[in-house]
């Protein structure tokens, strides 16, 4: 098991949203998700998030999720902190899932809202404060209203901050003037982490006094997602230009070949099979990209290779 490490608050830096590994569709790849691990820990990341929406959480069954949660924690084994998404409609079964994270070592969890009925920010309040009052870990809120039809307005993300176990959000809404929003209400506690999901928008959130990213391209390529987040941070805007180049080199001819809603996952999860770190198999209903759709993945690859910043930094 790993060790539950304490956390810094706010915390600050690039943290992989991590895709599973699968053999088959609800089958867990361990040798896949043991190569991945060490690869995203070798590019120098501050945190592991499994069972997020890169994770495809809400795909896999809760004995799939159980046994992520512990080899995950087994294969870090204390290098840095382990994030588990504990999204549901239930939450019992949120509790069960933070009670099976804390047990195998993880640091914190993380919450979108119930995604079924479209709650109001007073529901959402209590329902985020009734939680937090249950779980044995602290909570990361998470904002990603195009899956979950409900936004965590920045007035209620203030509201929330006032509990003890929640600590931080993650947004995904993909909006700069929501999250310059929850910049200013949040602008006199200094302990609430706020981070970005987009991995386009990381660098110019930290400008803006974000705490970093939750950026699924930092499974493919760990190196270059720290070494923005750090040259962001120190306000290098020359390399800022330089890496951000890169990232949207990644969004355009990676992420967008399948044209599906779950496009960018089925280009990462290819991605990550043609350099051999584990299998591009998703989660049912997902299926997975078309034989033309891989090999423009490839001949991106090749091409994105024989820059000489990443040629450095692939596996």
């Amino acid at each position: 098991m790993g060790s539950n490490i304490k956390l810094p608050a706010p915390f600050k830096g690039i943290i992989t949203p991590m895709v599973t590994p699968l053999t088959g569709s609800n089958a867990l790849d361990k040798e896949g998700l043991f190569r991945l691990t060490e690869h995203i820990i070798n590019g120098g990341v501050q945190a592991l998030f499994i069972l997020g929406t890169t994770g495809e959480s809400t795909s896999l069954s809760y004995t799939l999720k159980q046994e992520l949660i512990i080899r995950t924690c087994e294969n870090v084994n204390g290098r840095i902190p382990v994030f588990v998404g504990i999204t549901d409609c239930s939450p019992q079964e949120s509790i069960l899932l933070t009670n099976a994270a804390e047990k195998a070592g993880a640091s914190a969890v993380v919450a979108a809202p119930p995604f079924y009925f479209g709650l109001d920010q007073q529901e959402l309040t209590d329902y985020f404060r009734n939680l937090a009052d249950k779980l044995v870990l602290p909570l990361f809120l998470y904002n990603i209203p195009s899956l979950t039809k409900t936004v965590i307005e920045a007035s209620t993300v203030k509201a929330l901050a006032s509990h003890p176990n929640i600590i931080g959000l993650k947004d995904s809404s993909g909006s700069a003037p929501y999250f310059n929003s929850l910049l200013h209400h949040m602008q006199e506690d200094k302990t609430f982490t706020l981070l970005v999901g987009p991995d386009e928008m990381m660098a110019s959130a930290v400008l803006m006094g974000g705490h970093g990213g939750v950026n699924s391209g930092s499974n493919l390529f760990p190196h270059l997602f720290t070494d923005l987040y750090h040259a962001a941070e120190t306000r290098n805007l020359d390399e800022v230009l330089a890496l951000q180049g890169m990232v949207m080199e990644i969004s355009a001819k990676i992420y967008n070949v399948g044209k599906s809603g779950s496009g960018f996952l089925k280009g990462l999860k290819a991605a990550l099979s043609l350099l051999e770190i584990c299998d591009a198999q998703t989660a049912s209903p997902l299926g997975m990209l078309g034989e033309k759709e891989f090999e423009a993945i490839e001949t991106s690859l090749i091409l994105m290779c024989k820059n000489s910043y990443l040629n450095k930094v692939i596996p």
